[in-house]
């Protein structure tokens, strides 16, 4: 996607009234190269912001210490830190292992303190319902993964899957697992639809008491590291299911949708996806919705 696609694409997201916007990863270009202007990226988007425009959370990907001082320079709300539950998904995805990423973490945490306390830093702990390579993972070790990052320092310990494997039982499980662990240090739910589960192990999720998720505009995304996932769920359904359940989100559907018309210009070619964008939203839907979650 061209730069100028991406400036407007993340203008329309605001617009739509999202609260929080991963904008990109402050991360090697020579890895990862369309990640290589996110610092410009995010400068450029807080300069051309309208006035009157709701200004979100802005969150950045770190993976070392260089990252994070690019984070910080580049001026972003939150930072987080993917850690891997999977020995060999650490090593392919960070080039480190799992105890080097934890010691990586702590040292992050560090500089963030000494030098911008204000800026919130937040793991997610990848591969925790499963790995392509290594297969399921023991749920004692996600949750003790999870204790030692939060004494490493961040606020929020997150479970992304990865590999799109979990299912609603284990997904609910091993939220409940972490809440008794954790608490309120528990933070959001990271879901691919790899197997369809996406929002079902959102509901899953809902239950055990998460009301953080991660999605993806039209449901791109998806991890190299991980072959054969899939994108992440699609923003647009998770927030009529979100919706649909009594919880206000905040945010417009209709511009929701609308914004998919800069990945379309941005990204010609690219398989889009979503049900409410090729079905809409029920009969009297909106006006029903307002009245239960106000």
């Amino acid at each position: 996607m061209n730069y100028d696609a991406r400036l407007d694409w993340i203008a329309a997201l605001a617009e739509a009234g999202l609260a929080e916007i991963e904008i990109g990863s402050f991360v090697s270009p020579t890895h990862l190269p369309q990640m290589a202007d996110t610092d410009r990226l995010l400068e450029d988007w807080r300069t051309s912001v309208a006035l009157n425009t709701a200004i979100p959370e802005i969150i950045g990907l770190v993976a070392n210490l260089r990252g994070a001082e690019r984070a910080i320079a580049a001026g972003v709300d939150k930072i987080t830190i993917p850690v891997s539950i999977s020995e060999t998904h650490s090593r392919t995805n960070l080039g480190k292992s799992t105890d080097e990423m934890i010691a990586e973490t702590k040292r992050i945490v560090q500089l963030v303190r000494d030098r911008t306390p204000a800026i919130g830093v937040e793991a997610g702990l990848s591969t925790a319902f499963g790995c392509v390579v290594e297969g399921a993972m023991d749920p004692g070790r996600v949750v003790d993964i999870a204790e030692r990052v939060i004494r490493a320092g961040v606020t929020s310990v997150g479970l992304s899957d990865t590999a799109g494997s979990g299912t609603p039982t284990q997904v609910r499980k091993l939220f409940r697992q972490m809440y008794n662990s954790l608490g309120s240090n528990v933070g959001a739910a990271h879901f691919h639809n790899t197997r369809g589960q996406g929002l079902a192990n959102v509901l899953a999720a809902l239950d055990a008491g998460v009301r953080t998720f991660d999605s993806s505009l039209a449901g791109l995304g998806g991890c190299p590291y991980a072959p054969g996932a899939t994108g992440n769920i699609v923003t647009e359904d998770l927030v009529f299911l979100l919706e649909a359940e009594g919880l206000a989100t905040g945010i417009d559907l209709d511009r929701l949708v609308a914004a998919r018309s800069q990945l379309l210009r941005g990204l010609p070619g690219e398989p889009l996806y979503g049900y409410i964008a090729d079905a809409g939203l029920p009969t009297g839907f909106s006006r029903s919705l307002r009245s239960a979650s106000a």
